[in-house]
């Protein structure tokens, strides 16, 4: 655990993010159900505010990754009508099944471990796997960059 939040720190540090380590682990199924929902519902630009506010409020606020209070403040960060999240969280079968499905399918492909991004390539992709620096997205970038010209 000491290398883990010595390794998110320095990265942490370099993009201007605070982490703390001291917020409750716990199933984060009904964050992942809010993203697919607001994400299917307002786009792709919407739920990137979500993850940005559920991402905050876990490593830097520590809070409950997917309790009502924290759920609430994710969707209204992306615009989300108080009165349509809330029925959102309270239904807690809404979305369920296609997230559900989702992850099945990415289990399905190997995927473990997150973020998980595939750039892809003319001649091959590119997959960065877990926490990576700026620096490595970058790399991986040009690399696909350079191979595609």
């Amino acid at each position: 655990m000491k290398m883990y939040t010595t390794y998110m720190s320095a990265l942490g540090v370099e993009e201007g993010i605070a982490f703390k380590f001291g917020g409750t682990i716990a199933n984060t199924l009904d964050a992942h159900r809010l993203v697919q929902w607001v994400q299917s519902r307002y786009g792709p630009a919407e739920a990137g505010k979500v993850i940005t506010s559920l991402y905050w409020q876990y490593f830097e606020d520590e809070r409950h990754p997917s309790s009502e209070e924290t759920l609430l403040r994710a969707a209204a960060a992306a615009g989300v009508e108080d009165g349509e999240a809330k029925a959102l969280i309270e239904d807690r079968e809404e979305g369920l099944m296609d997230v559900k499905m989702l992850i099945r399918e990415q289990v399905g492909n190997g995927i473990d471990a997150v973020p998980y991004i595939v750039i892809e390539g003319k001649r091959r992709d590119l997959t960065l796997e877990g926490a990576k620096s700026v620096d490595e997205y970058v790399k991986a970038l040009q690399q696909i960059i350079k191979e595609s010209s």
